[in-house]
């Protein structure tokens, strides 16, 4: 919906555009191209796929441990069978865990990401912002993932205009 409110924005506008000056760049090839960012892709990639080992590394002792309780099941006595069942549980939340704090939300990955990637992607935008001042662009459109706006001159928002339409100071 959002997108789609973007593209009649820019379409109804496209009349006036003749007097704003609107530029597409595709980030995602920009990136690509750059050697520092196909670096920090490659890290990125290596320790990912060193922390999915160590994760399946628990993963398989996890698994070995489980077939030994179903083989030796019916020769433990009650507390033995709880013992071990505590032992399962406790390893496979450890396991859980491990992925959790690798891989989920805002977790290793995620800022490991974000002090490889985020100075790279940084410098695009700065060379953006520099062209976008420089050669006097209004609008610069980013078409690698949808339509995105990734910068836009301040003097063409009109949120105030809209708010103040509204009754909201």
């Amino acid at each position: 919906m959002k997108k789609i409110f973007l593209l009649a924005l820019i379409m109804t506008g496209l009349a006036a555009a003749r007097a704003q000056r609107i530029v597409i760049v595709d980030t995602k090839y920009i990136l690509n191209k750059m050697p520092e960012y196909q670096d920090a892709q490659k890290k990125l990639d290596q320790v990912s796929l060193q922390w999915q080992k160590e994760i399946d590394d628990k993963q398989a002792t996890l698994n070995k441990m489980y077939k030994d309780y179903e083989a030796e099941q019916v020769m433990l006595s009650e507390d033995l069978k709880k013992k071990r069942e505590d032992e399962l549980f406790n390893r496979e939340k450890e396991v859980r865990d491990l992925q959790r704090q690798r891989f989920g939300f805002e977790g290793d990955l995620f800022k490991k990401r974000e002090e490889l990637v985020k100075p790279v992607q940084d410098k695009v935008y700065n060379a953006i912002q520099k062209i976008a001042f420089s050669r006097l662009y209004d609008i610069i459109l980013d078409k690698s993932e949808g339509i995105t706006v990734i910068f836009a001159d301040p003097k063409l928002d009109k949120s105030d205009d809209v708010l103040r339409e509204l009754g909201i100071k």
